[in-house]
């Protein structure tokens, strides 16, 4: 129980080339990727492995995959390394039923992926969950990361819920609505974009895909639960954790990447990090919603290359 949908080793580059790209799996031509496995603690853990230099490491979070990352992969793969992981319960990566999904869980399995990997001198790229999950294996690990490009995210304590989300904690309610209904993956297709043109029909489907069942959609709900709000809750010393941690990058070069139009993580998450690392760059954007990889990838892809360019990590890997 539990395995994801089959996917081939490789989807087609050429969308006239495979029936993959037509009908429901033409999500497929959006996403012409190799998939890599890793074995973690008895689970098959999805990523993806594209290119060569130094290394970017792309970490989603909920209820996206690593198909969010698609454009980064494959512009500054180009150039870089870019691995890009699927949380387990997430994307292609397995989905056991019987699991504690939490913060402290999905630290510890990025944190294997990037020892199995041997990744050193680590761009972290972050979006929503992926900061808490990124900065957490990098205070565990601060020898393997180099510098971070943070996208409408956090790492740290905050009581903030939006009225959306909260009511999606509703017990038994609110997993009947995620995992029944598939609520929360489908809502965000609308309200985590400001550029509704760009949700075609293949790129709908592909944020769908991995979650098109009750069992599928367990970590989409776990995610929503495991938001630590008090200190009586289970992931909160793991959040408190994170958030120490974070000092210790304050030299670090980073990046901060925000759409300015996000009702989840807004701007008070970005002046936070701007407090805490105050040498940090940002990059504001005005027309964008919390997808900012789907709003503004023509507009954040080149400045992240100038960033990369100017905080060169190269010559020491």
């Amino acid at each position: 129980m539990g395995r994801p949908f089959a996917l081939n080793d490789r989807t087609m580059h050429d969308p006239h080339a495979s029936s993959d790209c037509t009908h429901v799996d033409m999500w497929k031509c959006e996403y012409t990727f190799r998939n890599h496995y890793a074995e973690i603690d008895g689970h098959r853990i999805h990523y993806l492995d594209e290119g060569s230099g130094e290394t970017l490491l792309c970490v989603h979070g909920n209820p996206t995959w690593s198909f969010a990352w698609r454009h980064v992969v494959r512009e500054m793969s180009q150039t870089h390394r870019v691995v890009a992981i699927d949380h387990l319960g997430c994307g292609l990566s397995d989905k056991p039923q019987e699991y504690g999904y939490s913060l402290a869980s999905h630290i510890g399995n990025l944190r294997s992926l990037v020892e199995q990997l041997d990744l050193k001198q680590v761009t972290l790229l972050a979006h929503d969950w992926g900061g808490a999950i990124g900065m957490g294996v990098a205070g565990q690990c601060p020898q393997r990361f180099a510098r971070f490009a943070l996208f409408n995210t956090a790492a740290f304590r905050s009581t903030r819920i939006p009225l959306r989300i909260a009511v999606c904690r509703i017990p038994v309610l609110g997993t009947i609505a995620l995992r029944g209904l598939n609520a929360f993956s489908r809502a965000a297709l609308t309200m985590a974009v400001e550029k509704h043109e760009r949700m075609t029909a293949p790129v709908r489907r592909g944020y769908l895909a991995p979650y098109d069942s009750w069992a599928h959609r367990v970590a989409v709900n776990a995610f929503v639960r495991d938001i630590p709000l008090r200190s009586s809750h289970p992931s909160w010393s793991t959040l408190v954790a994170v958030e120490e941690g974070l000092s210790q990058f304050v030299n670090h070069p980073m990046l901060l990447v925000w759409g300015e139009r996000d009702w989840c993580f807004n701007t008070d998450f970005l002046h936070e990090f701007e407090r805490r690392f105050p040498n940090s760059e940002t990059l504001r954007i005005p027309d964008a919603g919390h997808y900012v990889f789907e709003d503004a990838h023509e507009v954040f892809i080149p400045r992240l290359q100038q960033f990369l360019e100017e905080h060169s990590v190269f010559g020491d890997q």
